[in-house]
């Protein structure tokens, strides 16, 4: 599997640790609690099965690009749910999506949720949280609307655990 990411500026990835580790800090999961060097905030624009990452090297000409973070998003399946914050869907964002899912080829239907019109961009605060989890983590996260840039650009190969950095 790998997945298409862009990054945001310095500020914003340190905000989105902060929130992190109030998780943390509060015993709850947290995405901060994987410890990975690849780990970092990001918005994933597109995951296949199979891309050439030199594919996405001229999409970071695209950046930088406003990155505005609202209120949480929830997706739950089950008894169990992800926790994350809401991006703005701005004009640029959307076209940069678009660019990178047009590269990708078409959504094997398992990641059907990245493709256009189906994509709800966010960057993840935890996953596999219980309900009574994502009350308390709403309860203690402050969640202010954050105003940043989308500087960076990577391809992540889970199968291999490496990174290709386009920006």
């Amino acid at each position: 599997m790998f997945s298409v990411e862009v990054l945001p500026d310095a500020a914003t990835d340190e905000r989105m640790r902060d929130e992190w580790r109030r998780l943390i800090d509060a015993g709850l999961p947290s995405a901060g609690r994987h410890e990975g060097e690849s780990n970092r905030p990001h918005v994933t624009l597109a995951v296949r099965e199979r891309v050439e990452p030199e594919t996405f090297a001229p999409l970071a000409a695209m950046l930088p690009l406003p990155l505005e973070l609202g209120g949480v998003l929830v997706f739950g399946r089950g008894d169990r749910f992800v926790l994350t914050r809401a991006v703005v869907a701005t004009k640029q964002l959307l076209e940069l999506h678009r660019a990178v899912a047009f590269g990708a080829g078409a959504a094997e239907p398992r990641y059907a949720n990245t493709a256009p019109d189906a994509w709800s961009p966010h960057l993840t605060l935890a996953r596999r949280l219980h309900a009574e989890q994502v009350s308390q983590a709403l309860r203690i996260l402050e969640l202010p609307a954050i105003r940043g840039a989308a500087v960076g650009l990577r391809v992540w190969d889970a199968a291999a655990k490496r990174v290709t950095t386009l920006r």
